[in-house]
C-alpha cells in the first residue's frame, strides 16, 4: 500500500472533508429544526391563497414593490 501517489492521498483528504461539512450541515439543519418556535410566523397555505384571491381581482394588479 505504500506504493500509492500523492493524488489518492490528496483525494481521500477531500473526501474526508467534504463527508465533514456534510455531517456539520446536517447537525446545524437538525439543530435549527429543535429550536424553531411552534407558532412561527412563517406563511402558511392559507396566507398564499389570501394573496391569490386578492391578485385576482379586477383592478389590483401588484407592482413589484406591493403597491397598489
Amino acid at each position: 500500500m505504500a506504493g500509492r501517489g500523492r493524488s489518492s492521498f490528496t483525494k481521500r483528504q477531500k473526501e474526508r472533508s467534504r463527508q465533514e461539512k456534510q455531517r456539520e450541515k446536517a447537525e446545524r439543519k437538525a439543530q435549527r429544526k429543535l429550536e424553531k418556535p411552534e407558532g412561527s410566523e412563517e406563511l402558511s397555505a392559507e396566507d398564499f391563497s389570501a394573496v391569490a384571491e386578492q391578485w385576482a381581482l379586477p383592478g389590483s394588479t401588484p407592482d413589484e414593490y406591493g403597491n397598489e
